[in-house]
């Protein structure tokens, strides 16, 4: 398994280079004359005008070869142009390539001047089949270029070759970590065929005159993700007893392997902790700036814990693999997917596949291939042909490459599996709004659920299938600050995004929303604002990949994703590959033996007991005997003994039981795992403590018995007396609960959905349209919020942007007034759950974001704003109306619903009036 080729360079036999990297003259059809550009790198990253850009391009250079060349093999390398290339030496066509990701070469006729001009005419096709029948955008492997943009010309190195032509033009390496032995298929140039191969590894030689040749070391130094030993391969091709060929190629020895439902590495228990990388950069979009920066981010891949990346739908840089060889980083990598499954799009995918293995198949840090990702392309529902393709696929991909797994769709709903190595899924909930259908998929997950496979009878499951959630996540957001260009000025594409998530994926503009909407009301800066995201985002994938860890039968999972992508913002790093605020204490849960803390609920009221139930998740290293787990809170300890564990394997440590008194305060459980003076593993359990609670003086009619028995239940005085009442207590709103208002009247509203509206607070229809107009439902409906009042409209978060699973919802509540006391940040943290809104409240406008709204939620780069507590006045009187799930459980049974409730109805008793 090799890494990259090195060109010797000296001697008689040695191959030499020239990089033709650098300035080249570059002109796109229709965009202008001739202009400079810079080699690799695709033109949307170069050119402002050309961001968006497709159409037939021609980059032209000078070319000079060197004299001492004269007599040798002279050949260009390209190591990917996008799309279809056709290479010209002083107007002579020399070849043509399809396919944007895979390396060409062309040989440079015997005789051609030493200063020549090369050109080389690049066609990136658009969706218009008319004007690129051969090869339209839809039917040709392009990956994520469908999301953040074309990518079009020569992005990858460019170089001239000399070289005997008697030559190795390739060798395929595999090297057997149970036998030693060394396997080499070999492809000799048509000059060279028949020519004696001599290969050296580590003092033992073997030569051949054939297409395969074994070599055997004793006990040779294994490759893995903490000991990434390399080898060295020497080829000599001998003509007439004299050496005219030398390359050297690095390898290592690793297996990859599945048995009952678990990994193997090198025969030792595994356990994925994996991101997915895009493989997009700052600058050069998909051309990486330079080997030290992909140095410096696998380095931190490894920092945050990570064993493995997923690089996604994308051939990355070769030398992105031969990194991850050096230090040790497994990768999982993908085909470019198609939009439109014809024959040829079908070929084109099979052809590229093919080119991955023979161009980095032997790298040992590659352990497994996916053939399509969530079925884009394929339609795996309808067609019954793709589902026999993705088999056949599936089958054919193995017998080529058969020491790899094999993945045929990495699956999410409603798609699924017909022939795989690795039962993996993608599925996205955010915490604490959707906390339970979180733990819902993954308890069924985990019992290998059969919505994972084809419905259809025609899938081949073994059933033993290791399980792994192969794309879950939530945003956070960079400091635009950090993603700055090196002028200062705001990266292009932060004006991008704005057709994805319904508007809430655009960035330009964040920091004029936060001021728009008086979020430094809520937040002590734009600065604390993004540091509170991404510790939102921290405290997210912390609770899910514990939920993932305490279920033995899941064997690893995939972050989405190692950097934010442009407007993509859920990312490790950011795209510039700065760290989060949570970067140092990421690894204390992306860790291979993981202490797992659980709680039912996380608030208490000061003085209860609560049970912690403790497990230990193993990954490739097992727990020894005599190791103790250790919790501290404020003073107050416990020690537990934790049996020996094998590895991929949870121990259950049972409940212990916790007392927290005191005053209301967020307290912190520390968590410690140790054996023999070693800490194995260290975690931290937050819990959110209320004060023991009287009610207020407020006296409340209610308009329900449901709803009196809640407030009695609480503490509050209950009155059927309307006018005596300091407010009423309402779900919802009809004709005489506006006029009562008018008249002075305070209403609290509980709009949690629980009554029926006309998607706002009232009860009863808005107008409808004039009697020439349709009278249509929808209509109406939207029309309520703006018609009748108090002119606020109720909208279900479910369905809507507003539910938060994929682009975060950051909802905040201001800790002012009668909210001060609440525990926690400015953000809903998991001891919310319970009472999260399912709905949110529209119709305001800015302006009341600084005074009128107490707590309220926004979406990704800060857009699509609405309330889940707010204040208006009607008449001489108002209501405050929130959409907090306040009576999920029966009164007092959740301090936070209590204090909620308690803020309320102060807020609404306090209501200036008329």
């Amino acid at each position: 398994m090799i890494g990259e080729t090195t060109a010797t360079k000296a001697g008689a036999n040695a191959r030499e280079e020239i990089s033709l990297d650098g300035a080249w003259r570059f002109r796109l059809d229709g965009h202008g004359d001739w202009r400079n550009a810079t080699v690799p790198g695709p033109w949307q990253a170069e050119f402002a005008d050309l961001r968006h850009a497709t159409g037939k391009a021609i980059y032209a250079r000078q070319l000079s070869i060197p004299a001492a060349w004269q007599g040798r093999e002279i050949a260009i390398r390209f190591g990917a142009v996008n799309y279809f290339s056709e290479v010209r030496l002083n107007g002579r066509v020399l070849g043509t390539h399809e396919g944007g990701y895979l390396p060409f070469e062309f040989v440079i006729p015997a005789g051609t001047p030493a200063e020549s001009a090369l050109e080389v005419h690049v066609t990136l096709p658009s969706g218009d089949a008319e004007a690129y029948p051969d090869y339209p955008f839809g039917e040709i492997p392009h990956g994520k270029q469908s999301w953040y943009g074309p990518l079009g010309g020569i992005w990858q190195s460019v170089k001239l070759l000399s070289r005997d032509k008697r030559h190795v033009a390739h060798v395929a390496i595999d090297a057997n970590p149970d036998s030693g032995e060394i396997a080499l298929t070999l492809t000799r140039s048509a000059a060279g065929a028949g020519a004696t191969v001599r290969a050296t590894v580590g003092g033992v030689s073997s030569e051949t005159t054939g297409a395969s040749l074994t070599l055997k070391l004793n006990a040779p130094a294994l490759w893995s993700t903490e000991t990434p030993n390399l080898h060295s391969l020497k080829l000599e091709l001998m003509a007439g007893g004299e050496v005219v060929d030398t390359t050297t190629h690095s390898f290592g020895f690793r297996k990859i392997e599945t048995r009952d439902g678990k990994f193997f590495l090198n025969g030792q228990p595994l356990y994925l902790r994996g991101a997915l990388d895009q493989d997009y950069y700052p600058d050069g979009i998909c051309t990486p700036p330079s080997l030290e920066f992909l140095e410096d981010q696998l380095q931190k891949a490894k920092h945050l814990g990570l064993n493995l990346l997923r690089v996604h739908i994308k051939v990355p840089d070769p030398r992105y693999y031969e990194v991850a060889d050096r230090l040790g980083v497994l990768i999982w990598t993908e085909i470019p997917n198609v939009q439109y499954f014809t024959a040829a799009a079908a070929q084109r995918m099979r052809d590229t596949m093919a080119g991955i293995i023979a161009r980095d198949g032997n790298h040992p840090s590659i352990i497994a291939w996916t053939i399509i990702n969530e079925d884009w392309g394929t339609r795996l529902i309808e067609n019954a042909d793709h589902r026999q393709w993705l088999k056949d696929t599936y089958d054919w991909l193995k017998q080529k490459d058969p020491r790899r797994l094999v993945v045929d769709n990495s699956a999410c709903i409603p798609n699924f599996h017909v022939k795989t190595d690795i039962n993996d899924y993608h599925y996205y909930r955010s915490v604490p709004e959707r906390r339970a259908e979180w733990e819902k998929l993954t308890e069924e997950f985990a019992g290998a659920a059969d919505w994972t496979w084809t419905p259809f009878g025609d899938g081949e499951r073994r059933g033993d299938e290791p399980l792994v959630v192969s794309e879950f996540g939530v945003w956070g957001l960079p400091h635009p600050d950090q993603v700055k260009t090196p002028a200062g000025a705001e990266p292009w594409w932060a004006e991008t995004g704005g057709n994805w998530g319904d508007g809430a994926a655009y960035p330009h503009g964040i920091q004029n929303r936060f001021a728009t909407y008086h979020l430094d009301k809520v937040f002590e800066s734009f600065g604390d604002f993004i540091t509170n995201v991404q510790w939102y985002q921290f405290a997210n994938l912390k609770y899910e990949i514990e939920s993932m860890r305490a279920h033995a039968p899941i064997q690893g999972y995939v972050i989405t994703e190692m950097t934010d992508v442009h407007w993509e913002a859920n990312g490790l790093l950011d795209i510039n590959r700065n760290p989060r605020a949570f970067h140092d204490r990421f690894a204390e849960i992306n860790n291979d033996t993981v202490i797992v803390p659980q709680l039912a609920h996380h608030a208490i009221t000061s003085g209860d007991s609560f049970a912690l139930n403790l497990k230990v998740a193993t990954g490739g290293k097992a727990v020894p005997a005599g190791a103790t787990l250790t919790w501290s809170v404020e003073g107050t300890s416990g020690k537990l003994d934790v049996p020996a564990t094998e590895g991929l394997a949870v121990a259950d440590l049972g409940a212990t039981t916790i007392t927290l008194g005191g005053d209301t305060r967020v307290a912190s459980i520390a968590l410690k795992l140790e054996a023999g003076g070693k800490l194995l593993a260290k975690n931290e359990m937050q819990v959110s403590v209320y004060s023991k609670r009287t009610a207020g003086p407020a006296r409340i009619a209610a308009a329900s018995p449901e709803l009196a028995a809640f407030a009695k239940g609480l503490g509050y005085t209950v009155t059927t007396d309307t006018a005596a009442a300091d407010l009423v207590l309402t779900h919802a709103l009809g004709a005489a609960d506006i006029e009562a208002m008018r008249h002075g009247a305070r209403y609290l509203v509980l709009a949690d959905g629980s009554v029926e509206t006309h998607r706002n607070l009232r009860t009863d229809p808005p107008r409808a349209e004039p009697p020439t107009m349709p009278a249509g439902k929808e209509r109406a409906r939207h029309l309520g919020s703006e018609t009748q009042l108090p002119n606020i409209g109720l909208v279900l978060r479910d369905g809507t942007l507003w539910r938060g699973d994929w682009i975060a919802n950051f909802s905040w509540i201001k800790r002012t007034g009668a909210f001060a006391t609440l525990p926690g940040g400015p953000l809903l943290d998991i001891s919310f759950d319970r009472v999260v809104p399912h709905h949110v409240l529209t119709g305001f406008r800015s302006w009341e974001y600084e005074g009128l709204i107490d707590a309220g939620v926004v979406i990704g780069w800060i857009n699509k704003p609405a309330a889940t507590i707010a204040r208006r006045t009607v008449g001489k009187g108002g209501l405050v109306v929130t959409t907090f799930r306040l009576t999920n459980d029966a009164p007092g049974v959740d301090p936070v619903a209590a204090a909620l409730f308690d803020g309320l109805v102060t807020t609404t008793a306090n209501l200036e009036t008329d």
